[in-house]
C-alpha cells in the first residue's frame, strides 16, 4: 500500500504543474524584487504581488516556505489546545493560500475557509492551486483592502502571515485589533528578523490587551524577557526545495531553512509549554545545552547530561522551537 501523500508534497507537485514553463529569467528578476521587499523595513502601502509574473515567482519561491513556517506555528498552537479544532478559518492577506494549506495539514476535515487579499492575481492562482486540496474545495477567495478598513467576519481562527511588514503602523494596529475582535484564536507569522520580531511583539501586546492568552511560542502571557535591540525571538523550519524552486532561486541545495517569528493566542484557556527551546541545541560530548524561555518570565540555559537518562536522549533529539520538557 502506498503511503499517503502529505499536504507539503501535494503543494509542491501542484506548483510544479501549474507553473510549468515559467520563464526562469523573468522569474528570477521577480524573485529578487520580492526578496528586497519582504526583507525591507519600509511598508509598501500597496499590494506586493502586482501581476501574474509576480504571483508565479512568489508561489515558486515563497509559498513552500510560508507553508512550513505557518505549519510550525500552528503545530505549536495545536499542542497548547489539544482538544480544540477550528470550525472556520479566515486567512488575512493570504495571497495564494499557503496558510490555508497549513491549517488543513494541522487539523483534518473541512471547514468554511475565506482568503482575503488585495491582489486579484494572487487570489486567482490560489484558487487554481486549491483544486488539489479537498479541504479547500469550498474556500472563498475575496479581494479586500488589508489594513485600517479591514472588516473581518466572525470566525474561529484568523491567520495573518507575512503581511504586517506590508502595512503602515496604523494599518498594522487596526488589522490586529480587527482579528482580535473577530476570532477565537489568532496566529500571526512574520519574517524571523529583528523587525519581524518587533512587529510580532507589538501584535502580541495588543492581543493580550484584548483578552487573549498566549499559547505559543511563549510559555506565559507576561512581558517578553528578551531585551529589544540586543536579541530577538525567532525559529527555523526546513523547507524542501523542488527542482522548480531551485531553478527560480538559482540554488543547488535540496533544502533551505526558513527563519520566522510568530505568536499564537486564544480567547479560551490554553496550556502553553512549560518552557521552549529558543536556540538551536548545542550537542557536546555527554551533554546537551538548551537555551530556554521559562514560565517565570526569564531566559535560562539548561545542561542535560547522560546522568539524566531518558531526558538526555530527548535533549539530543530536541529541535529549535520545541517545548521542553518534551510533550508525552
Amino acid at each position: 500500500m502506498n503511503a499517503p501523500v502529505s499536504p507539503a508534497e501535494t503543494l509542491r507537485a501542484t506548483l510544479a504543474t501549474v507553473l510549468d514553463g515559467l520563464p526562469p529569467k523573468q522569474a528570477a528578476q521577480a524573485v529578487d524584487r520580492l526578496i528586497a521587499t519582504y526583507r525591507g523595513a519600509t511598508p509598501t502601502d500597496a499590494p506586493i504581488l502586482r501581476d501574474r509574473a509576480d504571483v508565479a515567482a512568489y508561489a515558486a519561491y515563497r509559498m513552500p516556505a510560508t507553508f512550513e513556517a505557518v505549519r510550525s506555528a500552528l503545530d505549536a498552537f495545536a499542542d497548547a489546545v489539544p482538544q480544540w479544532v477550528p470550525g472556520s478559518h479566515v486567512d488575512v492577506g493570504g495571497g495564494t493560500g499557503a496558510a490555508t494549506w497549513a491549517v488543513s495539514a494541522t487539523w483534518s476535515g473541512t471547514r468554511p475557509v475565506t482568503v482575503l487579499d488585495w491582489a486579484e492575481p494572487a487570489l486567482a492562482l490560489g484558487r487554481e492551486i486549491a483544486v488539489a486540496n479537498p479541504a479547500l474545495a469550498g474556500a472563498s477567495w475575496r479581494r479586500s483592502r488589508i489594513g485600517s478598513s479591514s472588516a473581518l467576519e466572525s470566525t474561529d481562527l484568523v491567520t495573518v502571515s507575512y503581511v504586517l511588514n506590508e502595512l503602515a503602523p496604523a494599518d498594522r494596529t487596526a488589522l490586529v485589533d480587527a482579528a482580535a475582535g473577530a476570532a477565537q484564536a489568532v496566529v500571526i507569522v512574520e519574517a524571523g528578523t529583528p523587525d519581524g520580531y518587533a512587529r510580532v511583539i507589538e501584535a502580541r501586546d495588543r492581543l493580550i490587551a484584548a483578552g487573549f492568552q498566549v499559547a505559543a511560542p511563549c510559555p506565559h502571557s507576561a512581558a517578553c524577557p528578551i531585551v529589544p535591540g540586543e536579541d530577538w525571538c525567532h525559529f527555523s523550519t526546513r523547507v524542501s526545495r523542488s527542482s522548480l524552486h531551485r531553478q527560480v532561486k538559482g540554488g543547488s541545495l535540496p533544502y533551505e531553512d526558513e527563519k520566522f517569528s510568530y505568536v499564537a493566542a486564544a480567547r479560551f484557556p490554553v496550556t502553553p509549554a512549560a518552557s521552549r527551546v529558543i536556540r538551536r541545541p548545542q550537542i557536546r560530548k555527554g551533554q546537551v545545552l538548551l537555551d530556554l524561555c521559562e514560565t517565570d518570565e526569564q531566559l535560562s540555559r539548561t545542561t542535560v547530561t547522560k546522568r539524566h537518562g531518558d531526558l538526555y536522549k530527548a535533549a539530543r533529539n530536541a529541535a529549535w522551537g520545541d517545548p521542553w520538557p518534551p510533550l508525552p
